[in-house]
């Protein structure tokens, strides 16, 4: 199935993943972008000014606004969320209204809809905790106590992926779910560890270490996570499933991170500890072998690569 000729809602679809899958699509498809413009990475991209692409300034949980625009919609991809930790630290309310009511309330009109093709709910690799080594889809999620703040995202993101489960068996809408594993790449915003990084080389300061820096993560770069989606959108055994989406084989620690992005970039720039301040991910690593088998989904760009692309683009676009 190649998406052509579809009418494609993009919930946060002005963020950074939203942002790369609306320049994959708009060639072939007409995309309605649904944001609050809180993370606005679509604002200098010229995406804006393409025929195909409309953007509605819009809160998730309006559900009227939201109805307005559900009607002629094929394909839903939702990926507004609070997400960030220093930001659903300061916004736990708006964290768990807009990750579960928020999806609910696209869930609902979703069913309305009766020429939607598919349900794309982004979820989190959070969902397994602070301890997550080559977990698969089937494996067990952990969420910390009650009066810890740093799960409350993960919790509520978990919540999402059973609601767009529960759709599916209950209501037969064609949904899945697909877990990020560290994104990363040219174009995003936020407080991601490698964009901070490599702003501050760039201005030859310091690169911050929260903790110790032997918190170990696998990154994915952004086209890998855009072809991940695609395939999910793409073929039909996705639906009721949930998917990792990543790249296991590019897996470092936070300190060989920051050193390698000093290395590639030829700096000068020190690195400096600090406290950390809340609980962290100590180990997060995929495995993919389930989309690897049902949606032929493959990582191609390795850390070394991603990270020179990453740099080469910040250097030529953000002054």
């Amino acid at each position: 199935m190649y998406i052509k000729n579809k009418t494609i809602l993009i919930t946060g679809g002005a963020g950074f993943i939203g942002t790369a899958l609306t320049r994959r699509l708009c060639a072939d498809n007409k995309i309605i972008i649904y944001d609050s413009l809180s993370r606005n990475s679509i604002k200098d991209s010229g995406l804006l000014f393409d025929k195909n692409v409309k953007l509605v300034k819009g809160d998730i949980l309006d559900y009227k606004k939201l109805q307005l625009i559900m009607k002629d919609i094929d394909i839903v991809v939702h990926l507004a969320a609070i997400a960030g930790v220093d930001t659903v630290m300061k916004n736990l309310i708006d964290t768990m209204k807009i990750n579960m009511i928020g999806t609910y309330n696209l869930l609902e009109l979703s069913l309305k809809n009766k020429k939607l093709l598919k349900f794309v709910n982004f979820s989190t690799s959070e969902v397994f905790g602070s301890i997550a080594y080559k977990v698969d889809e089937l494996h067990a999620t952990a969420q910390g106590h009650v009066g810890e703040a740093r799960w409350i995202y993960a919790v509520s993101k978990l919540a999402a992926e059973h609601m767009a489960h529960a759709y599916y068996v209950e209501k037969g809408l064609p949904a899945l779910s697909l877990r990020p594993f560290n994104v990363y790449g040219h174009g995003q915003v936020g407080d991601g560890a490698i964009r901070s990084f490599i702003l501050n080389v760039l201005k030859g300061e310091d690169l911050i270490i929260r903790g110790d820096g032997s918190q170990i993560r696998a990154w994915c770069y952004i086209d890998d996570m855009i072809d991940g989606i695609m395939l999910a959108i793409e073929k039909k055994e996705s639906i009721g499933n949930i998917f990792n989406i990543g790249n296991p084989r590019s897996t470092c620690t936070i300190f060989d991170l920051a050193e390698k992005i000093i290395k590639i970039a030829a700096s000068k720039s020190k690195l400096r500890f600090i406290s950390l301040g809340y609980v962290d991910i100590e180990l997060r690593i995929p495995n993919i072998d389930k989309a690897r088998e049902i949606l032929k989904f493959e990582p191609k760009i390795n850390l070394d690569q991603g990270l020179k692309m990453t740099l080469d683009w910040y250097r030529d676009n953000h002054k």
